[in-house]
């Protein structure tokens, strides 16, 4: 099976499937329809019974869950002084 998003030929948004994403995000495809169902997902297209998500989309909403710089850094671990 490929994992390139669908390319089009007409200068479209790459789209990818529910396997797809959670294949991409590496998450259980359960996930993404939880995630769908409580609102936390990337927004999607649907298309009859096939749900279908930008890659454009999926970055934006990517880009709304990344932790701020600062809380990529460990503060550090001291150890008691010993007496």
């Amino acid at each position: 099976m490929n994992d390139e998003p669908h390319a089009s030929p007409h200068d479209l948004d790459p789209l990818l499937n529910v396997n797809e994403l959670a294949a991409y995000l590496g998450v259980p495809v359960s996930t993404i329809y939880d995630w769908r169902t409580n609102g936390k997902g990337p927004r999607a297209y649907r298309f009859g019974k096939r749900i279908m998500f930008g890659a454009s989309d999926v970055r934006a909403w990517m880009d709304t869950m990344r932790e701020p710089t600062c809380a990529a850094t460990f503060p550090e671990v001291t150890e008691p002084a010993r007496g």
